[in-house]
């Protein structure tokens, strides 16, 4: 018989496509939407709650995320379900938020040049 955590990630594992130039794995499941907040991010039902797809698999493989903490997509790709550091890493929302302004001034620099 298979644990609950396996059960998890043979269920988000059916439902990824591994991009073999960056290592992401991509979810080609429902999505948050293109609008709001949290728009584009991966989502799926579990029991009977509608969750975030990379929050459940850093949880499933690493464990609990503290309140004052979040997760950043190092990669850059909110499709991205890897909970390998290279792709997600568990940050403060500060800390978190730099990145995300860093990385928008990295594409408008990129885009003016």
């Amino acid at each position: 018989m298979m644990s609950r955590r396996d059960n998890i990630r043979e269920k988000v594992l059916s439902r990824i496509q591994v991009d073999e130039q960056t290592g992401c794995w991509i979810w080609t499941g429902p999505t948050s939407g293109t609008e709001g907040r949290g728009a584009g991010y991966p989502r799926m039902s579990l029991g009977g709650q509608t969750v975030a797809v990379h929050i459940v698999m850093w949880t499933n493989e690493h464990g609990y995320i503290p309140g004052k903490k979040e997760l950043d997509h190092v990669c850059r790709n909110r499709l991205c379900v890897r909970p390998h550091p290279a792709h997600l890493e568990m940050v403060t929302r500060k800390r978190n938020a730099i990145r995300r302004e860093q990385a928008k001034r990295a594409i408008f620099y990129e885009e003016a040049i």
